[in-house]
């Protein structure tokens, strides 16, 4: 018999999760020593045959002890037929141990076809009457038909069950459910499940925690008489026992989990219907409302794309146009397209909203009409925005490209000035010469004189390819005066041409009166020589010295300054030159007593004035190239300033992001909190409004001083603009998501708590923190919340000739691709149908038979009786008569009526 008692324990005892060991091991232990007498023994006996005589009894049988009763097999196939659904077979009615064995091993054969091992145990043994072995079966049996029908192994099916025990006595003082033994001997615990699902059966409050015997009768009598759930356990017997048997035990508490498990749904017929009629009006009237929102807003999307295009591809003729176009398109992005962007936050949130009652009412999802779908709205939206992007940068490149042609054009008219001067000087130079009256020494100084206007001719033609490349380059730019820049450029190629002509003829009529004048001045010649070139730099020097400038940035004003102090430091050496010239001219003097020099039209006096005349712009050019220096400071400036702003911007953009996604992660926030939370987020994200608006002054400053690139920052007013926008969307999506939870808990008819309750207890099985239950988590999640469904061995991977369970059927609704995984969403969607009253075509349909008396049509008469008149007269005004043949006068169909109400219809 000992080594039938260890078979037994080896076979009863085998657990499936680490938290069982300590107490199995604990209870090995203390069998071991000898501690485990008869009244362990007992209590499983007397546990045990009542736990079966509650099944039994729905075929009038009744056994007084499991030990006896069971060793013909009879009773023992008649058990497990009741409590599995199915047929064991035939049985041999003989009354010889033969037969008895035979129909003891058939009965143990079809426990063992449920996916039971059962180690050690005979037929011979239940024959023989062994206790030991008959509790283990017993026990065996009770595990897979009793308690792991709510789970699909020991560990899962305890867990739950004990985890359902725990948050149900949670609320009352004096219980502290950690186990099946010891935690319930003092009836508190069995009293307190009594209470929480029927209060009106324990005076709770009268109970006391040190009579244990009195709490234990009471709820076994109470449980009996009020829930019909038979006494299974002895009160005398579990207040004395040091540990009660643990199998006793939960036996005993299955019988409470299956007895509370289920709960009852009933409602009005006429509540029923103006409900349903209600969710459909409402419905109707939002569908409206987003059609003709997603009209005007598609429309305005299509009226602005080619306004904004063209905008972007026309080639402005003018800076103040340019600048015309950035206010208006300023306009457009601050004040036009805001309340659009609203429309389109709304548009999105009534859409979801109307999917998510359509969805929670049991309707077929909104289909809007062709182009007014969200992603038509969306796809429009990105398309306006493309448009939008490059819109400033390139009004700004056109600013640009027109202040250049504008600076352009003043050098070109500046050059064209002073050639065209040069050219008349010179031809008036030509004209005014009287060659004949000049002694030879003038007209061989002439002739050189015009060998070294050759030089002076290179220098100035230079000047005139700088005209052409000028009127090329603003001709190619499109300069709205490329026409009067392309003649007159022409006319300067007139007048080099003319004089061309005038110095060839100057020079023809030289060689002419040359053979009768040989005589040169050499020392006139070497001033001319010296002071052409001289001339040409002043002139060079004086250009560049008022030549205008347009610079962008700290360092072109730089580069040009630091050309100017290379320039200032040359002139030593110019000023050396020009005291030789003067010493040349005195020496000149001193020779020639009469005569102007044949050589050159530049006398010391003009070159001294040049001089002088050059020494005063000099400062002037200073100034203006320190003012332009303070100029481009202050825009760098305004760039830090713009730069400290956005950085700024974008920071707090970046952590009010941060603030949405956590509005909702408060462990003991409420849906309502959550709201009241972001409703507070959205007033704290309006009230820095005025930063915003600050921003794009700064950066409306920034574009009228020019300023195109900013090297301290990254982010330009376009990015920010788009996190202002996504900011405000981000809060309104997440607003909407707790309105739209708030809707299903109102809607549904759970309270909070209840949300609550299910979300708890989702995240205490999911024990990866990723949002998902595989099968078995989902399963005992389903057991801690007091929800009892059938299942087979399988949940998984089914055959096709496999009968489905109904946690199968489970699975279908919330992990229909059968992935093996349940997301929260469906769970949630799942508790919630199953918490809440849930109205479908059935109920409706039965709802009017009620009101129709049972007839297969109903007579308006009828409706206007039982319904409130608006609601009445919708109803009559969309039924079809009725064509049975039964039909009289004015009948209608409402069974076509109801099974519209969830159907695709025009209703």
């Amino acid at each position: 018999r000992s080594n039938e008692y260890k078979s037994y324990l080896r076979m009863s005892d085998r657990r499936s999760s680490a938290e069982e060991d300590s107490d199995v091991n604990e209870s090995e232990n203390t069998e071991k020593e000898g501690l485990l007498d008869l009244a362990w023994e007992r209590q499983q006996c007397k546990t045990f045959t009542a736990w079966c005589n509650s099944h039994l009894r729905k075929l009038n049988i009744h056994i007084e002890s499991v030990a006896q009763d069971f060793r013909s097999g009879i009773n023992l196939a008649k058990l497990l037929e009741v409590i599995s659904g199915d047929e064991i077979g035939r049985l041999e009615t003989g009354k010889m141990r033969i037969h008895k064995v035979n129909n003891v091993r058939k009965a143990l054969d079809f426990v063992a076809s449920k996916g039971v091992n059962l180690v050690g145990i005979g037929a011979e043994e239940i024959v023989d009457g062994n206790l030991k072995m008959t509790l283990g079966m017993i026990w065996t049996i009770i595990l897979r038909f009793a308690i792991q029908d709510i789970s699909v192994e020991e560990m899962s099916a305890k867990e739950g069950l004990l985890l359902w025990c725990q948050k149900k006595t949670a609320p009352y003082k004096n219980v502290h459910v950690t186990n099946f033994h010891t935690s319930f001997k003092d009836g508190l615990a069995f009293c307190a499940l009594i209470h929480r699902h029927r209060p009106d059966l324990i005076d709770y409050n009268r109970l006391r925690k040190d009579n244990p015997v009195y709490n234990l009768q009471y709820a076994f009598e109470v449980a009996e008489k009020e829930l019909d759930i038979p006494i299974m356990l002895d009160a005398n017997d579990i207040a004395s026992t040091m540990r009660p048997d643990e199998r006793a035990i939960m036996t005993y508490v299955s019988s409470y989990y299956h007895a509370f498990a289920s709960s009852q749904q009933a409602s009005q017929a006429a509540n029923r219907i103006c409900k349903v009629l209600n969710v459909n009006q409402e419905n109707e009237t939002l569908m409206e409302d987003y059609e003709t929102l997603a009209s005007d807003l598609m429309e305005w999307i299509e009226h602005m794309i080619p306004w904004i295009d063209q905008m972007r591809e026309q080639r402005a003729s003018s800076i103040d146009e340019v600048k015309a176009k950035l206010d208006e398109f300023r306009t457009y992005r601050q004040t036009v397209k805001p309340p659009k962007t609203e429309e389109k936050g709304k548009l999105v949130t009534d859409y979801n909203t109307l999917q998510t009652k359509l969805r929670l009412s049991n309707r077929p999802a909104f289909l809007p009409t062709e182009g007014k779908l969200v992603a038509d709205i969306e796809k429009g939206w990105d398309t306006l925005e493309t448009t939008e992007r490059g819109v400033e940068q390139h009004l700004m490149s056109e600013l640009i490209r027109l202040q250049r042609l504008q600076h352009l054009f003043a050098r070109f008219t500046q050059k064209c000035d002073s050639l065209a001067k040069w050219i008349t000087e010179t031809k008036s130079y030509f004209k005014k010469d009287n060659i004949a009256e000049c002694d030879l020494n003038e007209l061989l100084g002439k002739i050189k004189s015009d060998d070294a206007f050759d030089t002076d001719m290179g220098i100035h033609k230079e000047r005139l390819d700088q005209i052409v490349n000028l009127a090329q380059e603003m001709v190619q730019q499109g300069f709205k005066m490329a026409g009067e820049v392309a003649a007159r450029s022409q006319a300067m190629n007139g007048l080099w041409e003319s004089l061309q002509i005038a110095r060839a003829q100057h020079r023809e009529d030289l060689e002419t009166a040359r053979e009768t004048q040989e005589k040169i001045d050499s020392m006139r010649l070497d001033f001319a020589k010296k002071a052409n070139p001289f001339n040409n730099w002043l002139e060079g020097a004086r250009e560049d010295v008022l030549d205008m400038f347009v610079c962008h940035s700290i360092e072109e004003v730089n580069a040009l300054i630091t050309v100017h102090e290379e320039f200032k430091a040359c002139l030593p050496e110019f000023h050396q030159i020009f005291l030789d010239i003067q010493q040349l001219q005195q020496e000149i003097d001193t020779i020639a007593s009469f005569g102007s020099n044949p050589y050159t039209a530049v006398e010391v006096d003009t070159l001294g004035n040049m001089w002088n005349e050059l020494l005063q712009l000099i400062p002037q050019r200073d100034k203006d190239l320190q003012e332009a220096l303070v100029r481009e400071n202050k825009k760098d400036e305004l760039r830090k300033t713009f730069a400290n702003h956005a950085n700024w911007f974008a920071n707090w953009t970046s952590e009010e992001q941060k603030k949405i996604a956590e509005s909702t992660m408060g462990p003991d926030l409420t849906l309502n909190d959550q709201l009241a939370l972001l409703e507070d987020l959205l007033q704290e994200v309006e009230s820095y409004r005025p930063q915003y608006e600050e921003l794009e002054n700064l950066n409306k400053i920034i574009q009228d001083e020019v300023i195109f690139n900013n090297p301290y920052c990254k982010h330009t007013m376009e990015s920010l603009n788009v996190s202002w926008e996504e900011l405000h969307n981000s809060v309104a999506r997440q607003k909407n998501a707790v309105e739209n939870q708030i809707l299903v808990r109102d809607s549904k008819g759970i309270n909070e708590e209840q949300v609550k309750e299910m979300k708890n207890a989702f995240d205490h099985f999911d024990k990866n923190e990723d949002g998902r239950l595989d099968h078995f988590e989902f399963r005992a999640c389903l057991v801690s919340l007091g929800y009892n469904v059938d299942t087979e061995e399988h949940l998984v991977n089914h055959s096709e000739g496999d009968r489905h369970s109904d946690f199968e059927r489970v699975l279908q609704m919330v992990d229909p691709e059968m992935t093996g995984q349940v997301t929260f969403e469906a769970f949630m969607d799942f508790m919630t149908q199953e918490a809440s009253d849930m109205d479908t075509a059935e109920q409706i349909i039965a709802s009017f038979r009620v009101l129709a008396g049972d007839k297969r049509y109903i007579l308006p008469d009828e409706i206007r009786r039982e319904l409130p008149s608006h609601q009445a007269e919708y109803c009559i005004s969309r039924m079809a008569p009725y064509e049975g043949h039964d039909a009289v006068p004015g009948s209608l169909d409402y069974l076509s009526f109801a099974n519209a109400l969830y159907g695709q219809s025009d209703l």
